[in-house]
């Protein structure tokens, strides 16, 4: 019997083990090729695995399980690749005897086929586009080879689905009484920490423990950069399509004063320092399992819109968890926005191995004095963190005064001065 053995593929130099998040397709069930299987999750993010060939499905792995790179995870019966009519595998339709037609499943396309696997399964793509329309695949009549789903049959789907009148919801129940939580509960809940979050704490205590760390603070008027905004921000819109956000000014700020500093974008290795002419921030992103760092490259030749396009883009990939590891690879330097949660101050912690990271902080209008004058002004508190064997005290004060002084008067920032 022709059995094909699926192991846990090579995905990157710095990835040796993964761990088995859930299988996509039920133990014994029949597949197509390239159809996806199950879910691994690595240090850097989530990836599916699909079939090599057509076949019956022996799940061999679990899920939650560790799993080293090389290591079986499935096998494929190709045996069971045919009509669909071997007794040893689970059926999505069994064929009929000679003597009879098959029963429909469903509403056969316009060339009349004999049903089998294939029969209302959809190609990759077809199933991620149903996924994210929300459409049953068994709603979907399928027009390619052996009635296979395929990726226009999927967009239809799923466009005739919007243009149908939304179904009107019923009476919501009346509300079941609960029982309040016991007063003084001791109860605890164990669970096993994702590979994800293994990683981030590896990796913060190491910067803790492996890097002189300090951090310096400043103070930022916000006004002109605020007034910036406001005053072009629809001209900015209407030409590029994407909102000018504080983020870009920023990494913009950034990326010119560490090609001026380029010791605060450098990293230490071995006895040597790797100097940069080139910023490729990297920018901290919140997603549901953990915080993920993807890099924008080369920030210093990039138009404000062409940063904004391209992050709002990798915050979309993060939270979707479809971040490639290139994607995630590289940077020299990083800025991370605490001020979204709120944060009024915080002493962010370095990406290694890099040697510094811009935290921003929450917008507040706070008093402070202007040509002896107290007046109220949108407030920002800015924190860099630095690798002290690299950076000197006073150049993280002179960068964090460069970056400051860029936000206070951004028309020097567009200007190049």
């Amino acid at each position: 019997m022709p059995v094909i053995e699926l192991k846990i593929p090579n995905l990157g130099e710095s990835i040796s083990s993964v761990t088995f998040s859930k299988w996509l397709k039920p133990d014994g069930s029949v597949v197509g090729m390239d159809e996806p299987l199950c879910e691994i999750e690595t240090e850097k993010a989530n990836q599916e695995l699909s079939a090599d060939s057509a076949g019956k499905l022996v799940w061999v792995a679990k899920e939650g399980e560790d799993l080293a790179v090389g290591a079986l995870f499935a096998k494929i019966d190709t045996d069971a690749a045919g009509a669909g009519s071997s007794s040893s595998a689970p059926e999505k339709a069994a064929e009929a005897p000679k003597s009879e037609p098959a029963p429909a499943v469903k509403e056969a396309p316009a060339t009349t086929q004999q049903q089998n696997y294939a029969t209302g399964t959809p190609s990759p793509a077809a199933a991620k586009i149903l996924a994210e329309g929300s459409v049953n695949p068994g709603d979907v009549a399928g027009s390619g080879r052996d009635g296979r789903i395929t990726k226009d049959d999927a967009q239809k789907a799923v466009e005739n689905k919007s243009a149908a009148p939304a179904p009107v919801a019923p009476a919501a129940p009346a509300p079941v009484p609960t029982t309040p939580s016991v007063a003084f509960s001791r109860n605890d809940n164990r669970q096993k920490m994702t590979r994800m979050r293994r990683t981030i704490a590896k990796r913060l205590v190491s910067a803790k423990n492996n890097t002189a760390m300090l951090t310096t603070f400043n103070e930022v008027d916000m006004s002109a950069l605020i007034a910036l905004r406001e005053k072009y921000q629809e001209a900015f819109v209407k030409k590029y399509g994407i909102k000018l956000g504080y983020m870009s000014v920023f990494a913009k700020a950034c990326a010119k004063v560490l090609l001026e500093m380029p010791d605060v974008n450098a990293f230490i290795d071995g006895d040597d320092i790797i100097y940069h002419d080139y910023a490729d921030i990297s920018f901290a992103i919140s997603t549901p399992t953990g915080l993920v760092v993807p890099p924008i490259r080369n920030v210093e030749s990039l138009h404000f819109s062409d940063v904004e396009v391209k992050l709002k883009e990798l915050a979309a990939k993060a939270r979707d968890g479809k971040l490639s590891l290139e994607e995630m690879s590289g940077g020299t330097f990083t800025i991370t926005n605490g001020g979204v949660f709120g944060s009024l101050m915080s002493t962010p912690i370095i990406n290694e191995p890099q040697s510094a990271i811009l935290g921003m902080h929450a917008i507040k209008d706070r008093p402070i004095a202007v040509d002896g004058q107290v007046v109220i002004r949108p407030m920002m508190y800015l924190a860099l963190s630095y690798d002290h064997r690299v950076i000197d005290g006073s150049t993280s004060v002179t960068f964090l005064v460069k970056i400051k002084n860029l936000i206070e008067d951004p028309i020097t920032l567009l200007m190049d001065l």
